[in-house]
């Protein structure tokens, strides 16, 4: 854990970048003290959609007390399947103030649950951590789960080493055509792929106490898509040569139509039991050793 002295380092080295924002690779450069607004539409303040104890992560941030999730609004991507779309895409959401972000963390804390879950966490980093230093002043503890899609700026990474204890990033697309169509980011694999290392370096894989509860490491996601879109097999070879065959991955069998997606074939239609068993075969054949998913077919759980 850092020091107070240091996080407070961070917060105002955070803070600046929203003057001429480069939190993620879109790199906007706008204002957002301002009023400037970038592809994600939220200015410098915390703006939120809800928070408190979750049960539908990872069983290892869930636990016996739930993860104590705070979703923010607004997204440095442009999906258009977002099941959470209202969010993400139309920042629905309220604004609070720092003290009271930080006395939504020490409730959860407060509550039982065994983490600080930050969903689509990217573009209010800076206001995240100045939260996170006025909690840590009243008593904070727990260990920080840095929720994201895996389209990440090293520099803002680089920000939150020795401050977030999970990274639980999505890896969506190893093929740039379809990143670009499905999420208005072609950069897309390249930027996660070196995300994915530096989120790596700083947590290493997943370490879970003997109760089943995670504590610090690398919690990696990725949604099967219809037709083979997310390119399932280059996404699990990276992961295997190139991150760690010890990687916990859940192969995500959840994909139904949302938002856009029903002018999209396929991404118009759910996936077929052979396509996600397909994939979590692919991870097996990588060699990765810790797949969480489940066939759709007979309902049989790879946890390995």
């Amino acid at each position: 854990m850092l020091t107070e002295a240091e996080l407070a380092r961070r917060v105002e080295a955070a803070e600046k970048v929203l003057r001429h924002c480069r939190l993620c690779p879109r790199a906007c450069e706008v204002d957002r003290t301002d009023g400037e607004k970038g592809f994600c539409r939220i200015l410098d303040k915390h703006v939120v959609s809800s928070w408190g104890p979750h049960f539908g992560e990872e069983r290892p941030l869930v636990g016996r007390s739930g993860s104590g999730t705070i979703f923010f609004a607004g997204c440095n991507l442009g999906c258009i399947f977002c099941q959470n779309w209202q969010i993400s895409h139309a920042a629905e959401g309220a604004e609070v103030s720092t003290e009271r972000l930080a006395d939504v963390m020490l409730e959860l804390q407060d509550g039982g649950c065994h983490n600080i879950n930050f969903v689509t966490p990217t573009h209010q980093t800076p206001m995240i951590l100045r939260a996170l230093l006025v909690a840590r002043k009243a008593g904070f503890r727990l260990p920080l789960v840095y929720n994201c899609g895996g389209y990440e700026s090293l520099d803002t990474l680089k920000l939150l080493d020795w401050i977030v204890d999970i990274y639980m990033p999505d890896f969506k697309y190893s093929d740039p055509g379809p990143a670009k169509k499905y999420s208005k980011a072609a950069d897309y694999p390249q930027v996660a792929r070196a995300a994915l290392k530096e989120m790596h370096r700083q947590v290493g894989d997943l370490v879970i106490d003997p109760g089943g509860v995670a504590l610090r490491g690398l919690l990696l996601r990725h949604l099967v898509l219809p037709g083979g879109l997310a390119g399932t097999g280059e996404v699990v070879r990276f992961v295997a040569e190139e991150i760690s065959k010890d990687t916990y991955i859940n192969i995500m069998d959840q994909y139904h139509p949302c938002y856009k997606a029903f002018e999209h074939p396929p991404l118009d239609r759910g996936l077929t039991a052979g396509e996600y068993e397909g994939a979590v075969r692919m991870a097996l054949d990588a060699g990765l050793k810790r797949i969480d998913g489940i066939t759709v077919s007979r309902r049989v759980r790879f946890s390995l």
